[in-house]
């Protein structure tokens, strides 16, 4: 068994503690949470998502998604579009604000990914996303009670 501080737990926690920061500054100078940076981020790369497509990518249980979605729509960064095909699905799709925000904070937001990838090679970055992706793959669950 791993010591505590070698642990997976720890060793993610303790590099989120590192690396989050320097985003969340940007995100609280934009009058955004975590939560609401990554639905936006989310829907700045597809364009439009149901809310359902953003629960699965972000991560977010839909009943959280729910007020997360009501805030973003008040500040006017998404707006609701009910589908032509199927009226029960809308799609959330980000708004010209929030399109403008987009274009705003992007390049910080580089900037910032650019820091931390000065501090391993291309491959070292590869290999790591293909570790954790690998530990991200569901598993058969086991009885540890």
């Amino acid at each position: 068994m791993p010591k505590f501080l070698d642990s997976l737990p720890m060793i993610l926690s303790r590099s989120l503690d590192r690396v989050m920061p320097s985003y969340r500054r940007l995100f609280q100078a934009n009058d955004l949470t975590d939560q609401q940076w990554r639905v936006l981020r989310a829907l700045w790369e597809k364009q439009h998502l149901t809310s359902a497509q953003i629960s699965q990518i972000t991560l977010l249980p839909p009943p959280s998604l729910v007020g997360i979605l009501d805030r973003l729509e008040k500040k006017n960064l998404i707006g609701r579009l009910r589908s032509t095909e199927d009226r029960r699905h809308i799609h959330i799709i980000p708004t010209q604000k929030g399109r403008a925000l987009m274009e705003h904070m992007m390049p910080m937001v580089e900037s910032i990914h650019d820091d931390f990838m000065q501090r391993v090679t291309a491959a070292e970055w590869d290999e790591f996303n293909r570790i954790l992706n690998k530990l991200s793959e569901p598993t058969k669950k086991r009885n540890l009670a």
